[in-house]
């Protein structure tokens, strides 16, 4: 069996240092759309984007700390944890949960300590819960847990894992705004560390059952939490205490996403669908908690 899921679980876990400098966080914010919002009449040079762009006011969207080091996101690096052998083509990221214990800094030092948290047996599929912690001299930052999806890996008896589904929100939205994804969306946000070539080469992407490259779903990710914040949240970046969500499904660069957000207490309901493809859905059972 490709999975052993007993020695996945006791393996000791592993330890990177990771760092990062203003460049990078201007880097990923280019690379989910700050600087082209349309609900701005100049967001090139509008204050509320220069605030993810501009070196001297850099406040750090939360998302960062998922590519924060420019090492491996937890999709690829959940592969090659002891007792994980897949074909990268038949790996999707399932969702993606985000603590925040500390506002990111906009540059730093730390130590990410990464291991599998849990193996779900699927029947059909396996899912892998890769968990990060990140802590730098001050103590705890963020803790990462990315849960990777694994076509036709299940099937040995193993546990089922939790319910994730949510029932659906209710009521009209409280905002709803639309996003345009760029037809080079997926090739900017690469260069913050994701090189699947789902996402950029179209032969591989033929291999993983796709006609093109498709968005990263932690770009969308990404996209979603800034609508958030920029609109329910007063822009407060330090305002966001953890982000979690499903990936409905899939988004093209050159598509529209429409993302839909519910008032909670303490927390936003969102979900997120392609406008092209009839509100088909990309992001489920998303929740982002705030103070």
């Amino acid at each position: 069996m490709p999975i052993d899921a007993a020695k996945a679980l006791a393996a000791e876990p592993r330890t990177d240092g990771i760092s990062w400098t203003t460049k990078d966080v201007q880097l990923y914010h280019l690379g989910i759309g700050a600087g082209a919002d349309p609900d701005r009449d100049s967001p090139a040079t509008d204050p509320g984007e220069l605030r993810y762009l501009l070196e001297s006011r850099l406040h750090v969207l939360p998302s960062f700390a998922t590519v924060a080091g420019a090492g491996a996101p937890g999709v690829i690096s959940g592969l090659s944890m002891p007792g994980v052998e897949v074909e990268l083509a038949k790996v999707l990221h399932g969702g993606q949960t985000l603590e925040i214990h500390r506002p990111v800094p906009a540059q730093g030092t730390a130590t990410a300590t990464h291991r599998l948290a849990a193996v779900y047996d699927k029947g059909t599929a396996a899912i892998l819960v890769l968990r990060t912690e990140v802590a730098d001299a001050d103590g705890p930052l963020w803790t990462n847990d990315s849960q990777i999806f694994v076509r036709g890996e299940g099937g040995w008896g193993g546990d089922r894992g939790p319910s994730t589904r949510l029932d659906a929100p209710t009521g009209e939205p409280d905002r709803t705004v639309e996003r345009p994804v760029r037809a080079d969306q997926a090739l900017l946000y690469r260069l913050s560390g994701d090189w699947n070539p789902l996402h950029a080469d179209p032969e591989f992407a033929k291999l993983a059952g796709f006609d093109r490259p498709i968005l990263h779903g932690l770009c969308t990710y990404g996209i979603t939490l800034k609508a958030v914040v920029d609109t329910l949240l007063g822009g407060d970046v330090t305002r966001v205490r953890g982000y979690t969500t499903r990936f409905a499904g899939v988004m093209y660069p050159g598509e529209t996403l429409r993302i839909r957000m519910w008032r909670q207490e303490g927390s936003v309901r969102v979900a997120v669908s392609a406008v092209e493809r009839d509100d088909a859905p990309v992001l489920a059972d998303t929740i982002v908690r705030h103070s």
